[in-house]
């Protein structure tokens, strides 16, 4: 009998993720810098924590102040200042949060807050002030959502979101996809996960058997920003999705600095598609507190895809978007 070793192992993960560097000094000091030469803010590090893992900080360029992988995870003096239009929640989702850690925004689907922890600490996040203490799922308030989602017929799909929902443990995770599943009427299960990208050991075995094994559509969603974030580990998480018969797909966020260039967004769009992947959406940046230094214009976004459709297979331009409170789906940006 053949015994073949699993790619990867569940206590890896965790042991990454614990062991991710949350200190300004550490970070530069493991990428070759200081302060001297780029700006940084320990007060934008208390009010947002820093967090990154070993596996995501391996691919920063060590020495380059302007890293686009970098400048991700790293605050700055920018994050302090305060911008019109710009809230704690951009989004509005506390008026769409009908039960702790459920948020219904739209027709026909659920986002489910599994966790509030994440692997990786983008500045640019839009839930970065979000209250996860008052939607933790705990077992009353797991009833409290499977009554939800029985109760209401038109919901066909449930997507599990954070935090990251891949911060939940294997064993956990497998037994809320069971509930889900003896709800007749759910028929898609979506993952917005970064850790299959940041941490690619938490792509375990026992991850994929249970996804493999589910009566549900399962598609799991990417957050991938730049080319540079995917190396050969990343490349093995994609295809063990993949071989579970999981939908994988892409959305990226319009980051000034970091992938604001048609180059950037073709390679990126092509380096996906090299190992399979679809771009989803590529999103304007939301009006989060802490992250303006992030934004690009309506003009030169629409500009920049304008000119990726030129240069690519309209099934590797990503929808460009944003979400808009209220609006019953997200609003695409129109191009020439």
């Amino acid at each position: 009998m053949n015994h073949i070793t699993p790619f990867f192992v569940e206590t890896d993960w965790q042991t990454l993720l614990r062991q991710s560097i949350c200190n300004i000094d550490e970070l530069l000091n493991e990428v070759k810098l200081d302060s001297s030469i780029l700006p940084v803010s320990a007060q934008a590090a208390t009010d947002f924590a820093i967090r990154v893992p070993t596996p995501y900080l391996n691919r920063i360029e060590k020495g380059n102040p302007n890293d686009p992988l970098l400048l991700q995870v790293l605050p700055q003096p920018a994050e302090m200042e305060r911008y019109p239009g710009y809230s704690n929640d951009p989004l509005e989702e506390l008026d769409t949060n009908p039960a702790p850690g459920l948020i219904h925004k739209y027709k026909g689907r659920v986002l489910l807050i599994l966790s509030g922890a994440c692997a990786i600490n983008c500045r640019y996040c839009f839930r970065r002030h979000f209250p996860y203490q008052e939607n933790q799922l705990g077992s009353q308030q797991w009833q409290q959502v499977l009554q939800y989602l029985k109760n209401d017929q038109s919901i066909t799909e449930v997507i599990f979101s954070g935090g990251d929902p891949l911060a939940t443990p294997d064993k956990r995770l497998n037994n809320m996809i069971r509930d889900i599943e003896a709800i007749a009427h759910i028929q898609r299960l979506r993952i917005h996960s970064r850790l299959p990208v940041v941490i690619p050991q938490r792509v375990t075995d026992e991850l994929c058997h249970t996804l493999a094994s589910s009566r549900l559509q399962t598609v799991c969603v990417l957050h991938v920003n730049h080319a540079n974030e995917v190396d050969t580990q990343v490349a093995k998480s994609i295809a063990k999705l993949q071989a579970a018969k999981v939908t994988v797909l892409n959305q990226s966020v319009l980051l000034k600095g970091i992938n604001d260039s048609v180059d950037c967004l073709k390679n990126l769009s092509e380096k996906l598609f090299t190992y399979g992947v679809l771009p989803y959406y590529l999103f304007v940046l939301d009006p989060v507190h802490g992250a303006a230094h992030f934004d690009v214009s309506d003009n030169d976004a629409i500009a920049l895809v304008n000119t990726l459709q030129t240069e690519l297979p309209g099934y590797l331009v990503p929808r460009l978007a944003r979400e808009i409170p209220g609006r019953p789906s997200k609003t695409l940006l129109s191009l020439t």
